[in-house]
């Protein structure tokens, strides 16, 4: 695991995550020449092609690149694709590459797709633990509290149970972020490779079998297709009354009727969600009056702070395109895996 520079000299800030530095890319390297920003472009984007030696140009037949900039329109994305066929890399918007899975199908066998995975790591995985700090202090029922309570409740953290579901970016930030708490950490991913800082990372096939003894969850894992619903009714059913979930992924990978049936009944405690499904969560649903959840608005990582992130990635990703040779690229997306 290694950390992209600040993009500052005069704050930190915040820093990409990058776990597939030197990851053999799924095509043939792409073949360099200008690049269009769409559907619009961002000053900073511009810049930082720019600065990696690129060339910015409306789109057209000499387009080789795409850096997309939009994640709610994957038509726009695949009408773009159509009206440049020699394009060979697009670089997409988000970590999540779920709304532009058919495309990655189409195209991914002459195009290569690069994300965000791993950019927006710091923020999110921040917000997963601010989550899960606020459903282990009760702070839902607090917040919503009208009068003194006298019944103490709340749970610490310290040398708890934390399953983390995925091992991406944000899985391995958030388990550095809580590690002076000292908990026993399980990494649930596709491989059984071991995972830095966790004390033990198994198949997602066993899932079930680390559920038991599980304080809190977090889901980190990437939508696919074989995760969608990956948390049902029978996997809250194995957690504890006092378990946690907290998802800061995608609102797909938990069957949101399930969820509610559990905490009403009391299979789990307690629920942060950064995503949910549907998603806008609808004025009136059951989620916004469920004791034990809280729930925020999709926005584990805002626009100012995801900006100065993606034109990093942009840059990085630039550089190794003009490269010309396949290497230097981050957060490939794999074709056959869907992230």
């Amino acid at each position: 695991m290694t950390r992209d520079a600040p993009t500052t000299s005069s704050a930190r800030g915040h820093r990409a995550v990058v776990t597939d530095a030197g990851a053999p890319l799924p095509v043939e390297a792409p073949t360099p020449g200008p690049v269009a920003i769409l559907p619009e472009a961002a000053d900073l984007h511009e810049a930082a092609v720019r600065d990696a030696g690129g060339t910015v140009a409306p789109l057209g037949a000499d387009t080789r690149g795409i850096v997309w900039l939009d994640a709610r329109d994957p038509d726009g994305l695949a009408t773009a694709l159509d009206d440049a066929p020699a394009v060979g890399w697009v670089q997409l918007p988000f970590a999540g590459v779920d709304a532009f899975a058919h495309l990655i199908e189409e195209h991914g066998d002459r195009v290569l797709f690069t994300s965000a995975k791993g950019a927006y790591a710091e923020p999110v995985a921040e917000h997963a633990l601010a989550l899960t700090l606020a459903t282990l202090r009760v702070l839902p029922a607090r917040a919503r509290a009208t009068s003194w309570a006298t019944e103490p409740e709340g749970v610490s953290l310290y040398g708890r149970n934390v399953v983390v579901v995925g091992a991406g970016g944000i899985a391995l930030e958030y388990i550095r972020l809580i590690a002076p708490f000292e908990t026993s950490v399980t990494v649930v991913r596709r491989s059984s490779d071991p995972v830095d800082g966790a004390d033990r990372s198994v198949t997602t096939d066993e899932l079930d079998a680390v559920l038991p003894d599980a304080d809190v969850v977090v889901v980190a894992a990437a939508m696919t297709s074989g995760t969608a619903k990956l948390f049902g009714a029978e996997q809250f059913a194995l957690m504890q009354p006092s378990a946690r979930l907290v998802n800061i992924a995608r609102g797909g990978l938990v069957d949101t009727d399930a969820l509610v049936a559990a905490l009403r009944d009391g299979e789990i405690a307690g629920a942060g969600l950064d995503v949910t499904d549907p998603e806008p969560l609808p004025d009136g649903h059951p989620l916004w009056t469920t004791p034990g959840v809280v729930v925020t608005p999709h926005q584990a990582d805002t626009p100012d702070m995801v900006a100065p992130l993606l034109a990093e990635r942009v840059r990085a990703n630039t550089t190794a395109f003009l490269g010309g040779d396949g290497t230097g690229f981050v957060g490939v997306v794999d074709p056959a895996a869907g992230y």
